[in-house]
């Protein structure tokens, strides 16, 4: 069983098997529908699609951020649509660091699915290795997928100021409020530390060894203990990222305060902070 990455060479050793898995996660803030138009071109055998917008967010229920937490049962919905039931070894995969990717990964984990890994080096890593690909779309037949939620793994927007630790995985420039390109306010919720969700990639947009992001974290959380710290970004989607790399050093489960800083900023009211803390 994968739980945290896979590399493509296992990955492309299991292609076809008929308890696997591959979903493309590929999207792209700038133009929301040439992650599907590039599937489309070309993808991994066997793979099928799951747009960030459409699939992987819903109307707002526990978080009005930019990209809101679907339901329970929106999420069975989906993994029975695209395959996935408790048998399942899933691997989801993007081209931007695992940052989509990792939203999928944790969603699962989130509804009790275990078996799922995020392929380390994304698309970039399938092609750099001359491996097969196909066009067109591709569909799994539906399944029945019947797992459940873990509340406490999410954070509420009134929980947010409750949180012993809170970690900003925005870029630095970002948290310190140098810039916003996207949200209402520049800035971060006051009292959180920054660990850039980029940190956790080498230059070829792998995960770094895990013993550089297990000390690089340890640092982070400090004398809390990493089950209590709540992870955000901007709409919690990239946040996942460090999630992930949490759970592959054997630190186990943070939270994630899926709203994040589209949430919190949408109200001038909310205290804002600004440069390091």
């Amino acid at each position: 069983m994968y739980k945290t990455l896979i590399d493509a060479e296992t990955l492309a050793e299991n292609i076809g098997k008929p308890d696997w898995v591959i979903v493309d996660c590929r999207f792209s803030l700038a133009d929301t529908a040439v992650g599907y138009q590039n599937y489309q071109q070309a993808h991994i055998p066997g793979a099928v699609y799951a747009h960030l917008d459409n699939d992987l967010s819903s109307v707002p229920v526990t978080d009005h951020g930019r990209h809101p937490l679907p339901t329970p049962q929106r999420l069975a919905q989906l993994f029975s649509r695209l395959g996935i039931d408790e048998m399942s070894q899933v691997v989801v995969y993007d081209d931007a660091g695992g940052m989509v990717a990792s939203r999928l990964w944790w969603e699962l984990r989130y509804m009790r699915h275990e078996a799922v890994a995020v392929l380390d080096g994304g698309w970039q890593a399938w092609q750099s290795a001359g491996l097969p690909t196909h066009s067109g779309i591709e569909e799994n037949d539906p399944a029945q997928f019947t797992g459940r939620p873990q509340p406490k793994w999410i954070v509420t927007l009134d929980e947010v100021a409750d949180q012993p630790l809170l970690i900003d995985s925005r870029g630095p420039e970002r948290y310190r409020g140098e810039i916003e390109p996207i949200d209402a306010q520049p800035g971060h919720i006051p009292g959180a530390v920054n660990l850039p969700f980029a940190d956790q990639l080498d230059a070829n947009g792998r995960f770094r060894a895990a013993a550089e992001m297990k000390a690089a974290l340890k640092e982070t959380f400090g004398r809390i203990a990493p089950e209590a710290a709540t992870f955000y970004c901007g709409s919690g989607v990239s946040a996942c990222v460090n999630l992930l790399a949490m759970a592959h050093v054997g630190l186990g489960n943070g939270r994630l305060y899926v709203g994040s800083w589209s949430e919190w900023s949408s109200d001038p009211k909310r205290p804002i902070a600004t440069g390091e803390e």
